[in-house]
């Protein structure tokens, strides 16, 4: 018995994420560039630290928005978070909303009869982008966490930013371990997230060597007895 399909998304849906992503990820850079500044400027920074504050509000309002049109336009009522379950994290965690970057570029790759990257190129690509987003991400909200807490041993950006790089690649020094509750489950998603990332751009590169050697193969001429 095959799988059921599943059913296409309403073409309104279709026409409005057509639309809207590109405004949408823009919205998203806005958004992480505020909680940047709000994370990493001086407390006093004003008038600037009230503008980021505004910028972080707007932008989230924006995103209620989006997912208030998306959930209305899907006719799926109820199911809607568990099926669109991307749009429900990113809107629960803004600052994954620029990892919708990638689907954007897949979006743009669609349109071409032939995509400009090959198939192990982009997979490589797609890791890549969200490696460093994820890990920029990761790295200013464990900083704001963490910094000031008691026994903490992540006390600069710095630090964060060595943090999110150690556990994205599951080396893990222990160098800089976060103390709170926040940063501790910070730290387990993003161990998750490097573990998928690192075994697609493994899968990938070596999927592609094993071509390389079969072509290789084939081109040598039969061996003569």
């Amino acid at each position: 018995m095959s799988a059921r399909t599943p059913a296409p998304p309403p073409p309104a849906l279709t026409h409005w994420e057509r639309h809207t992503e590109i405004p949408l990820l823009g919205a998203s850079l806005v958004f992480l560039a505020g909680y940047a500044f709000r994370v990493l400027a001086p407390h006093d920074a004003q008038p600037w630290h009230d503008l980021s504050l505004v910028l972080v509000g707007a932008t989230w309002l924006l995103f209620i928005l989006d997912y208030a049109v998306r959930l209305r336009l899907s006719r799926l009522g109820p199911r809607f978070p568990r099926v669109r379950w991307l749009d429900t994290l990113v809107l629960v965690l803004p600052l994954l909303r620029p990892l919708r970057m990638v689907q954007v570029y897949t979006a743009v790759q669609k349109k071409r009869e032939r995509p400009r990257l090959g198939l192990y190129a982009r997979v490589i690509s797609y890791a890549g982008m969200t490696a460093v987003l994820l890990g920029f991400s990761a790295a200013l909200s464990v900083y704001h966490w963490e910094h000031d807490a008691a026994g903490a041993s992540i006390r600069t950006f710095g630090d964060a930013v060595w943090w999110a790089c150690a556990t994205l690649t599951t080396v893990g020094y222990g160098d800089a371990v976060p103390v709170t509750a926040v940063g501790r489950t910070i730290a387990a998603g993003l161990m998750a997230c490097g573990l998928g990332l690192l075994g697609a751009v493994t899968g990938a590169f070596s999927s592609w060597l094993i071509q390389v050697f079969r072509r290789e193969d084939e081109k040598e001429p039969p061996a003569s007895d």
